[in-house]
């Protein structure tokens, strides 16, 4: 147990002091008198070095405030995107095409890598391949429309085979109508009168030189009622004859093959309905991808070469030369969107980041420009940052409108309201 330190009194009576030393020596008799002393003994007064748990704010960190009109924190002015830009390959640097300042567009070649005639060469050919795997794949779809084409004209074909070969045996087995066969000598009488006649006025020109017209007209005439007459004569012995053994036989044997034939092309065509040789079709298929895929990689690798704007924005940072050479994944270029800035805050403490809402309307004093304007909260961080001792989270607003002469980094007053 620790006991208080208990100090004697001493009482001395002296008139003023003048000389210096007359102070030292009053020291040390007090003192004295406080260490050997035994009259009367107090105890020390307990000091108390604070009654509140609050934790001292590090140097430079001023914490968000509540006021009467909401919150108020810190800010500053920053880009609404900033990108550092890095190549993704090592190799030495062939241009630099922009500057600290620039305005580019969103996709804009800023800086590239030598190499790109090889693998420019590499991406042609895998287009090439790309090409022709995709060519390959089509011939087997394209092959198989004209198969089926040409199937159903088979068909046709063997249909109309069997129908001419059903009458011809239907004809051998059945015997001609009397009226049939009249008809047929009668027409073939006026067949032999129309040869008769065309052989009759013929003949007085048959000796001519074969290039007399009149001559070649008759000839042409003669041998047309020629083939009309032997048509006419075999009709009607047609229809007088009566079918032999053998003849039927044979018409039977006919019509047996264009029926199997005509079975053979239906099967051929409904095979072709199904598609292409499911086999073929696979590894044309693998072709074609295994094609996009080197085209895929030869073109990434191109990409690799170059940097390109991932937005719309100004150059705010060019840390490489033409001819240096660089590591994949150094930062080189910087850009930034100066043109829509937005306000991020620093210091929104823990206490008050409840009160705060998303669209939430703030008011914003800039004090480089000793200017307030309008906004709103964009957004809430949902993870909180440190500041020195204390828990903050970072809010991004959006300004309503943006003032002349605002510079990223400028800082901010921001206003919380809580009114509607």
């Amino acid at each position: 147990m620790v006991k208080s330190l208990v100090l004697p009194k001493c009482e001395m009576k002296f008139s003023a002091i003048k000389h210096p030393f007359a102070f030292i020596l009053l020291a040390l008799f007090l003192t004295g008198c406080s260490v050997f002393g035994k009259a009367n003994p107090q105890p020390l007064p307990t000091v108390v070095l604070g009654n509140n748990n609050a934790t001292p704010n590090p140097a430079g960190a001023t914490p968000s405030t509540s006021t009467n009109g909401g919150v108020t924190a810190s800010g500053v002015v920053a880009p609404a995107q900033k990108a550092q830009l890095a190549f993704a390959m090592g190799g030495a640097v062939k241009s630099v095409d922009v500057a600290i300042g620039d305005q580019v567009q969103a996709g804009q070649a800023l800086a590239t890598l030598e190499g790109s005639e090889k693998l420019a060469a590499a991406v042609e050919s895998a287009n090439l391949e790309l090409l022709a795997a995709q060519q390959a794949l089509d011939a087997l779809n394209k092959d198989m429309d004209v198969k089926q084409a040409l199937a159903l004209k088979t068909i046709t074909d063997d249909q109309h085979a069997v129908q001419d070969a059903e009458r011809y045996l239907l004809n051998l087995q059945t015997q001609s109508a009397a009226v049939d066969v009249q008809a047929a000598y009668a027409n073939m009488l006026l067949a032999k009168d129309a040869l008769d006649r065309a052989q009759k006025n013929y003949e007085p020109y048959q000796n001519k030189a074969e290039n007399n017209v009149i001559r070649a007209a008759l000839l042409s005439k003669l041998a047309q009622a020629r083939k009309n007459y032997d048509a006419a004569v075999s009709t009607y012995n047609n229809l007088l004859g009566t079918a032999s053994a053998g003849d039927l036989s044979q018409a039977k044997a006919d019509l047996a093959v264009t029926q199997a034939n005509l079975a053979k092309a239906q099967r051929d065509y409904e095979t072709l309905q199904k598609g292409p040789d499911p086999d073929q079709v696979a590894m044309a298929q693998e072709r074609l991808s295994s094609a996009k895929a080197q085209l895929a990689a030869a073109q990434s690798v191109l990409g690799d070469l170059q940097i390109v704007a991932p937005f719309s924005g100004t150059v705010t940072g060019v840390n490489i030369h033409t001819g240096e050479w660089v590591t994949p994944g150094q930062p080189v270029l910087m850009v930034s969107d100066l043109q829509n800035s937005q306000i991020e805050t620093t210091d929104l403490s823990e206490r008050d980041v409840p009160r705060v809402t998303v669209g939430q309307k703030v008011s914003v004093f800039i004090k480089a420009l000793n200017q307030s304007v309008t906004g709103h909260v964009k957004e809430i961080a949902p993870l909180a940052d440190r500041l020195g001792g204390d828990v903050v989270y970072k809010t991004t607003i959006e300004l309503d409108s943006r003032p002349p002469g605002l510079r990223e980094g400028m800082t901010v007053d921001v206003q919380f309201s809580t009114g509607p």
